[in-house]
């Protein structure tokens, strides 16, 4: 009995299944909500899988399983092998995602200069033409041998050329031009997506081929398409950063085989990415001496400390209600430093316009730079310089106080070896630290803390 396909809409959050599309889910009333999908009503359907799986497939003893032979592919790029956990593992399947322009597709093109000596890769692009990408190589120096670039859109046609060509690394760029013949929604539509990406994952897991894929995101920053999407791959990085800025940052949001806390730093030139070894240095460039609301501070990425600057701007505000801006920083946590100035501290910002920014492009959401932003605004709303000699870290609590962070002495020796020789840190983590390089201020609540960075 042949397989019957038909379309239905499913209401994603009240499962609501309809065979018509409604802007109004009838059920829940929610707006929007109403998704494309695909529904198989035969009977023998089931059981012709279920007889398949039990023909193909058996348990084993986890015991058994042997990954001696268990390797990963080096990049070429320290910092793509730090965000992976070590490089690629092999049958995984990556999803790489950013704004448009950012350079995602740049840097799928330089692992293929990397890899292309040692391994045959084939880049599919439905985006590009063959001489678009050539171009590209071009510019970017790519000239591999075992390089092979396919213009292509139906998986189907992609996955038996991926059987027939059996290269060592794959890259898709982009999902949201994939599509299945069969399905008749357009391409990037949920389903399409969805079901692309699944056709892709088996390719990939049967013939255990490395894939990347190159994902567009929103209006909101989130990767485009159905959630599932992301758990369907085994790793999901971000590149962040203004377009405007040359610093890109690379971010692991999931990762089956590695940490999902580490950061990889970039500069974008024209003749593509270059990695940023020392990202410390970089981003305290130019800073500015002798300049009221600017505060040096540490945060840790993963496993590496940075150092970064931290700008602050309160200004008399000409409306009712004062502006809050913030770039790089938490909006709702700039509100809890400043209620915690004005009730604590008694610095009083309620009619001052206040603008936060993290310099370098650089997004921390780490307590531990609350204690560096507070002394940046009250620097501003004083017009008093900060010693541009000093590093400041801490968490703020409610009640005014400054708590203990981790990893402070990691912090420190950081600290000291780009040269600062006064570190303002919290009272209750001087007792496991030690520096003979640099003075160790603790401090306890905000006001000690704005006395002790005083120039």
């Amino acid at each position: 009995m042949a397989s019957k396909i038909k379309n239905v809409y499913i209401c994603s959050e009240c499962g609501y299944e309809s065979p018509k599309w409604y802007g109004k889910c009838p059920s829940c009333g929610e707006w929007n909500t109403m998704n494309e999908e695909i529904k198989d009503t035969s009977k023998q359907s089931a059981t012709a899988k279920t007889r398949s799986f039990a023909t193909y497939s058996k348990p084993y003893a986890i015991s058994d399983i042997s990954t001696e032979d268990e390797h990963r592919y080096d990049t070429g790029c320290g910092e793509l092998n730090r965000v992976l956990g070590g490089g690629i593992v092999k049958g995984s399947l990556i999803l790489l995602g950013g704004d448009p322009g950012i350079g995602k597709s740049t840097v799928l093109m330089q692992i293929c200069q990397y890899l292309g000596d040692t391994l045959k890769i084939l880049y599919i692009s439905g985006e590009e033409s063959k001489r678009q990408l050539k171009l590209r190589a071009i510019r970017l120096g790519v000239t591999s041998p075992n390089l092979y670039v396919m213009t292509e859109t139906d998986v189907e046609v992609i996955c038996e050329q991926i059987k027939n060509l059996k290269p060592d690394l794959v890259m898709i760029d982009s999902i949201q031009t994939m599509n299945l013949s069969e399905l008749n929604s357009s391409p990037g539509s949920i389903t399409q997506v969805r079901e692309s990406a699944n056709m892709l994952m088996r390719t990939a897991k049967g013939l255990d081929i490395p894939m990347f894929i190159v994902g567009h995101v929103n209006k909101e920053g989130s990767i485009a398409g159905p959630k599932v999407l992301e758990h369907i791959v085994d790793t999901v990085l971000h590149f962040e950063g203004d377009k405007q800025m040359s610093c890109r940052i690379l971010r692991a949001v999931k990762n089956r085989y590695g940490s999902t806390n580490e950061i990889g730093v970039f500069e974008m030139t024209d003749k593509g990415l270059n990695e940023v070894a020392n990202p410390s240095v970089m981003l305290l460039s130019g800073r500015p001496k002798n300049v009221s609301g600017t505060c040096v501070t540490c945060t840790i990425e993963g496993s590496r400390p940075i150092l970064a600057e931290t700008q602050g701007l309160a200004t008399q505000s000409g409306y009712g209600n004062a502006r809050r801006m913030v770039t790089g920083y938490d909006y709702n946590r700039l509100s809890m430093v400043l209620a915690v100035l004005e009730k604590r501290a008694g610095y009083y910002f309620s009619n001052c316009d206040t603008y936060i920014n993290i310099v370098g492009g650089l997004r921390v959401d780490e307590p531990a730079i609350d204690l560096s932003i507070a002394m940046a605004l009250i620097s501003s709303l004083k017009d008093t310089p900060i010693d541009e000699n000093a590093v400041v870290f801490g968490e703020i609590g409610l009640a005014g106080e400054i708590r203990a962070v981790s990893n402070a002495q990691m912090r420190i020796n950081e600290a000291v070896r780009l040269g600062f020789t006064k570190i303002i840190l919290p009272y209750h983590n001087l007792k496991g630290v030690s520096c003979d390089d640099a003075e160790l201020i603790g401090v306890k609540n905000i006001r000690q803390a704005f006395e002790a960075v005083g120039q």
